[in-house]
């Protein structure tokens, strides 16, 4: 298969797109003790009740220092299907 000249110059940028695009997906945990190698950048969730309802606690690597990762905790809102 052979792209012509207009296919490979609009590639990058639909790739760029699909990636922009792409949700990323965050682990759910039940405890944030659970959350063995947090690595730079990562984020997850903890479903511990330590958060107003109709939120949930997200936990993420935020900066490197030199003991490793630094873990910086906040409540976001709880996305998904309302349940009545």
């Amino acid at each position: 298969m052979t792209l012509t000249k207009a296919e490979s110059r609009c590639l990058p940028a639909a790739l760029a797109l699909w990636l922009i695009a792409t949700p990323a997906i965050a682990q759910t945990f039940s405890r944030e003790q659970d959350i063995v190698d947090l690595r730079l950048g990562q984020r997850a969730l903890v479903d511990d009740g330590s958060c107003p309802a109709g939120q949930i606690k997200e936990v993420m690597g935020s900066q490197m220092t030199a003991s490793g990762v630094l873990r910086t905790r906040k409540c976001i809102p709880r996305l998904g299907t309302k349940k009545r």
